[in-house]
């Protein structure tokens, strides 16, 4: 039922950021970026760490200063997850966090001054193989852009964002992976399908500073989640002003959600309502909070009653469905002769799913061991 529907990805071209491959059908990779002082190092390592924890894939930290630079050195020694250093204006801070290691430059070309420094920095990017990544927001747009246009327009925002991309291709520099940002959801839906059609490069999706924890996230699964369902995407971030590690769960979620990548738990529960015969809510709660450490994919229905919890069970890995003092199991869609006890569900599903987790990682192991022989 779930898997008959498959997203067609639109065609790009391959970079790299660090070992991890964006475009070209690479899998799509979940972004965040640190909100700490660079130049605390401790802090902003602590933090890259806490991202590593729960999956992201890269990380940005803003570099606005050179002593930012320095401490972006031995902050990239500390962590494991490439660091794609954010830099605005100042092509020496370019060459310097490049000279230091990192693994992405994400830098306006048309920004930086006179083509002598463009130069350097775009021959600094191809001696050291570093991508760059070109990103253009409604909320800070060329002057003479916004005259020609009368205001900010989807078109207006690309016609910015190629000329950026022109630079790059008179010096036969191509990669790069681009994204034009707005806080508009349609508005940047519009301008994300006209630049997917005029370059080939990977483009980075979000929704720029879409709000607080619960809109941000709405804005932004409702934007991404339109151009991931048209094939639009190859790396997107979360922008919300909230704790990054909340950007990085609301990120797999959409993905989670449109069956493109899994991580964790897929809990399939009902909004509850009379017919509950345990307390739903607050056992999906329990278990998100007590379950945060499981990284296997697997979906599992937690449903209250009998009216669509035996055909929820039917697609999930474990189901549960409320029947008056006992719940029935089921297992790989198959309903199981043993009772969970309603009154010690939470614990008693737990010990399941962790049981489950550990043979499906067995089981996957297994597989790559003989795919690899």
């Amino acid at each position: 039922m779930h898997h008959k529907f498959f997203i067609k990805r639109r065609k790009s071209i391959r970079i790299y950021v660090g070992h991890v491959p964006i475009g070209d059908g690479a899998p799509i990779t979940i972004q965040s970026m640190t909100n700490t002082c660079t130049t605390d190092i401790q802090s902003t390592v602590k933090q890259i760490k806490l991202l590593e924890q729960v999956g992201v894939d890269i990380v940005r930290v803003a570099v606005p200063t050179m002593d930012a630079a320095e401490a972006f050195k031995l902050i990239k020694k500390q962590v494991n997850v490439p660091i794609i250093a954010d830099i605005h204006f100042d092509y020496r801070i370019a060459l310097k966090v490049a000279e230091y290691g990192a693994d992405c430059l994400r830098i306006n070309p048309g920004n930086i001054g006179n083509k002598n420094r463009i130069r350097q920095v775009v021959a600094c990017a191809r001696d050291k193989n570093i991508p760059i990544r070109i990103g253009v927001n409604a909320g800070s747009l060329e002057k003479n852009i916004q005259e020609k246009y009368g205001e900010v327009t989807p078109e207006a925002l690309v016609e910015s964002a190629m000329r950026h991309v022109d630079i790059l291709d008179r010096l036969n520099f191509y990669q790069f992976k681009i994204s034009v940002k707005s806080s508009d959801v349609l508005f940047t839906v519009c301008a994300y399908r006209l630049l997917s059609k005029k370059i080939d490069q990977p483009l980075h999706l979000g929704i720029t500073e879409a709000g607080g924890a619960r809109l941000g996230a709405v804005k932004s699964a409702i934007g991404i989640g339109i151009l991931l369902s048209e094939g639009i995407g190859d790396t997107l971030r979360i922008s919300l002003a909230a704790d990054p590690i909340e950007e990085v769960k609301v990120g797999f979620d959409i993905l989670k959600s449109l069956r493109i990548r899994s991580r964790g738990i897929n809990f399939i529960a009902c909004p509850t309502c009379s017919r509950q015969e345990f307390d739903v809510i607050n056992t999906i709660n329990v278990l998100e909070e007590r379950l945060k450490d499981i990284t296997t994919p697997m979906d599992v229905s937690i449903i209250g009653c009998v009216v669509n919890g035996p055909g929820e069970a039917k697609y999930s890995a474990l189901g549960i469905t409320g029947i008056r003092t006992r719940s029935v199991f089921y297992e790989d869609g198959i309903r199981q002769k043993e009772h969970l006890n309603n009154a010690n569900i939470i614990d008693e599903i737990e010990a399941k799913i962790r049981a489950k987790a550990i043979m499906l990682d067995k089981n996957n192991l297994i597989y790559i061991k003989t795919k690899n022989k």
